[in-house]
């Protein structure tokens, strides 16, 4: 197994072909080149790591190439291709994305929009047209309707509006599973995201009607998975734009080094299920090499393991020994109440998979902020 940074990667010969991975579409996998978009950010270094620490060093066969937003632009159809045409993937992980926490979606929903629905249809078009065997995007539970019964799962993608916070990224990303297989207008547009990140949702959504769209007119086996709240090293650390935890982790940080008050945003009654990057990279690798369904796949910790925000602000409190007063501001938005998820599709394939436990990974995200503060994305 060899793995590489995209930049030390040398140009193909432009006479290279994929055959031999194609015909092996139906077959136990042989020798895979696997492109990860956005291989430097928090569940890319993860799937790295992951890949780097097999018992056996990795599968003998495999080339894992990981890029990052230096190695090209992939809202650019030009670039996008040439990455394609330098390293040849036979096998797509799809990353990339512009993300952002509650308050980030809320201010730019038209740039989350727009912005994910050129990358999701740059990289799954461009996997097409050079062949790809596979591809494996990744979704959010953002995509799923605002008004719904829980717990949600992979059958209720298009069957309601998401939250209006992040409707845009939720919609592009939707659209990934589209072009996996064939889904009607009505189906997609039954209803937004919540309000929150409608945006974001509705290009996630697409992913997925892209993904079955491409089965459904050329046999092509790309799926995407969707992960629960992920957190771990190598996030963005951003108070203003990241995701809860992370977030949470640097204001945390900073009040007990200043010897401040910890101010919380919203009311901490919120619900949400938390996945470590490492256990999420452990079952993305899975998914590449075993999964072979169009249809998308959870992966979550169970519907037991979902916490409020106040549990994840105490674990966060503990883990980085804060003594101080803790204050929730109840004038700033909560975002979207729960999205609770089944993980039943998940267990019925690895009914043994062990989660990491939630004070342990966020002892281990908190202590590698802490030794990293200066290089963290923050």
């Amino acid at each position: 197994m060899k793995i590489c940074p995209a930049s030390e990667v040398t140009f193909l010969d432009k006479d290279f072909d994929n055959s031999d991975a194609r015909e092996q579409m139906d077959g136990p996998v042989g020798a895979m080149r696997v492109l990860v978009t956005g291989g430097s950010g928090l569940v890319g270094r993860a799937i790295e790591r992951v890949v780097k620490e097999e018992e056996e060093g990795g599968r003998e066969g495999e080339e894992w190439i990981f890029l990052s937003s230096k190695d090209a632009n992939l809202m650019s159809a030009e670039e996008t291709r040439s990455v394609f045409q330098k390293h040849r993937p036979t096998h797509v992980i799809h990353l990339a994305a512009m993300v952002g926490g509650l308050f980030r979606n809320m201010r730019q929903n038209l740039d989350f929009w727009r912005n994910n629905i050129f990358i999701n249809d740059n990289v799954l078009q461009t996997a097409h047209e050079f062949g790809v065997v596979k591809v494996v995007s990744c979704l959010s539970t953002c995509i799923f309707p605002d008004k719904t019964t829980y717990p949600i799962d992979e059958t209720m993608i298009h069957t309601g509006p998401p939250h209006e916070s992040n409707f845009g990224y939720a919609y592009a990303k939707r659209m990934i599973d589209v072009h996996n297989r064939r889904v009607s207008l009505f189906q997609i547009h039954n209803g937004p995201p919540h309000e929150s990140n409608f945006g974001y949702a509705y290009a996630k959504r697409m992913i997925d009607v892209h993904n079955r769209a491409c089965f459904q007119q050329y046999g092509r086996r790309y799926t995407a998975v969707i992960p629960t709240n992920v957190f771990g090293p190598h996030d963005n650390f951003n108070i203003e734009d990241g995701h809860v935890l992370p977030g949470l982790i640097h204001k945390t940080y900073l009040a007990k080094k200043e010897g401040k008050p910890l101010q919380v945003w919203g009311s901490g009654r919120p619900l949400r299920q938390f996945i470590y990057s490492p256990d999420l990279a452990r079952l993305f690798v899975w998914v590449l090499r075993e999964y072979n369904e169009v249809e998308p796949i959870i992966l979550s910790v169970g519907e037991e393991d979902e916490l409020s925000i106040k549990d994840a602000v105490d674990a966060v409190v503990e883990a980085l020994g804060f003594k101080g007063d803790v204050i929730y501001d109840t004038s700033k938005a909560d975002g979207q109440f729960k999205k609770t998820a089944s993980n039943a599709k998940l267990r019925k394939y690895l009914p043994d998979f062990k989660f990491t436990p939630f004070k342990a990974a966020i002892k281990e995200t908190c202590d590698w902020f802490v030794a990293n503060n200066d290089i963290a994305r923050k």
